[in-house]
């Protein structure tokens, strides 16, 4: 079953859901038994969430050599990884449709996913390096005020979130901490409520990076400011596919996509979050020789 055609059962799925009840307890055989049949990612864009991923990840698939997995988003390595090997391979396109197209017609093939919680997450890390250590990695750092507001409006939008930023923020650690500590000892735990609650957490890009940079060699990774594939699409999508070892194309269009609209952050808080983060920034700017200049 081809890639386009496994979406359009798994959206006709979802609509029945009597169906999907009944199916479930096959699918993880069915998976098991035909997962060594696909391939495994060429690349991964790990987040960061809120900065872009969504946007840059629909920009590539659009690229006649870069065939999609089964939805953006597979949550393996961080949510999912005792579903096994196999599971995760099925998300991506066959060993056969490979073979086709890079060896008979002489193209390109390249599959992956994008994932912004692997970036976060404290196992992700160890368990890609043990599966696909040879993977190209793609990271996307926003300014962690703009992202830590985007993540709350996302949130409020979902009705998960009834605080207002500041009194959200101020929570923050008594909400998170508990659960991440957890998560950093035991494999097998996952938690949601961190995901969902960790505004400025997640804007502490340089102990995420640092983790993936103790498994990876840094030529695997290709780190974007955000702000850029907002500013100057063009440029970062040929230098993404420059990465990935690809001819140029232009895009008719760069639409972007996830986008919300929100009133401003009141520039008292802005400032407030500026000073708190000016630290971890230039934390960053040295670990990875580059400054964002984030205001």
């Amino acid at each position: 079953m081809t890639v386009s055609n496994r979406i359009k059962l798994g959206g006709w799925l979802r609509n029945h859901k009597t169906l999907l009840s009944a199916a479930k307890p096959f699918n993880k055989i069915i998976y098991t038994s035909t997962g060594s049949l696909h391939t495994l990612p060429d690349f991964l864009i790990i987040g960061a969430a809120r900065s872009g991923t969504t946007s840059l990840y629909e920009y590539l698939i659009q690229h006649s050599s870069i065939h999609s997995a089964v939805g953006k988003e597979v949550y393996f390595f961080d949510k999912k990884y005792n579903k096994g090997i196999n599971w995760y391979r099925s998300f991506f396109p066959s060993k056969f449709s490979k073979i086709i197209i890079s060896s008979l017609q002489k193209k390109s093939f390249l599959t992956g996913e994008a994932t912004p919680r692997y970036l976060f997450h404290p196992h992700s890390p160890k368990r890609v390096h043990q599966v696909i250590p040879n993977v190209k990695l793609i990271v996307l750092l926003r300014n962690p005020i703009d992202r830590a507001y985007s993540h709350y409006q996302m949130e409020v939008d979902h009705g998960d979130e009834k605080l207002t930023f500041e009194e959200a923020i101020e929570k923050e650690e008594e909400r998170i901490t508990t659960d991440l500590e957890r998560m950093e000892k035991d494999e097998n735990f996952y938690s949601v409520n961190f995901y969902r609650k960790s505004y400025l957490t997640r804007g502490k890009y340089f102990n995420q990076l640092k983790r993936w940079f103790n498994f990876f060699n840094r030529e695997q990774f290709l780190i974007l400011k955000s702000e850029d594939l907002y500013s100057e699409t063009t440029e970062t999508y040929k230098k993404t596919l420059d990465f990935l070892n690809l001819p140029l194309i232009e895009l008719n269009t760069y639409k972007p996509f996830k986008m919300r609209k929100y009133d401003a952050l009141s520039e008292e808080t802005r400032k407030r979050l500026s000073k708190y983060f000016k630290p971890y920034n230039e934390q960053l700017y040295e670990l990875i020789g580059r400054n964002f200049n984030w205001k």
